[in-house]
């Protein structure tokens, strides 16, 4: 016996769902929590036409290694490398935060632009402890429009 539509579990339905109540402030980019790093730099090539030996020549890495790192063989590499894949592709502010966050998300670590900001100022470490117990995503999402605001 099947149940009836209105009963059945709609995956396209529930996606939908979860996209709206994440999509509050539109202007900020999210990446794509399905998207890999190897992925994502290997179509930023294709887009500019270069074949990874090709890459892996203009930023001073083996071609084996640009293959293993597109083929998420192996760990994405450090800030430095990264600001020149952000040159070689020009890649916009915007894209810059996606190749970030997927390299952090690759290295279960946090994205790489960030750290430094982090150690440098004793504020957001603080407030950084004390939402990981307190804030929640509303919190969060508040802080961030504020800051658009000014």
């Amino acid at each position: 016996m099947r149940l009836p539509h209105c009963f059945r579990y709609d995956k396209k339905r529930e996606l939908a769902k979860e996209h709206n109540a994440n999509s509050r402030d539109r202007s900020v980019i999210r990446m794509n929590p399905h998207q890999t790093f190897g992925a994502y730099i290997t179509a930023k090539r294709k887009e500019h036409g270069l074949l990874a030996r090709e890459v892996a020549e203009k930023t001073g890495i083996s071609p084996g290694y640009c293959g293993d790192i597109e083929l998420n063989r192996r760990i994405p590499p450090e800030k430095g490398f990264l600001g020149k894949l952000i040159q070689l592709y020009s890649i916009s502010p915007d894209e810059q935060t996606i190749l970030y966050d997927l390299a952090g998300n690759a290295r279960n670590a946090v994205s790489p632009d960030l750290p430094e900001y982090i150690m440098k100022n004793e504020v957001v470490r603080m407030a950084l402890r004390l939402a990981k117990d307190k804030a929640d995503t509303d919190d969060w999402q508040d802080f961030i429009n504020k800051l658009k605001d000014r």
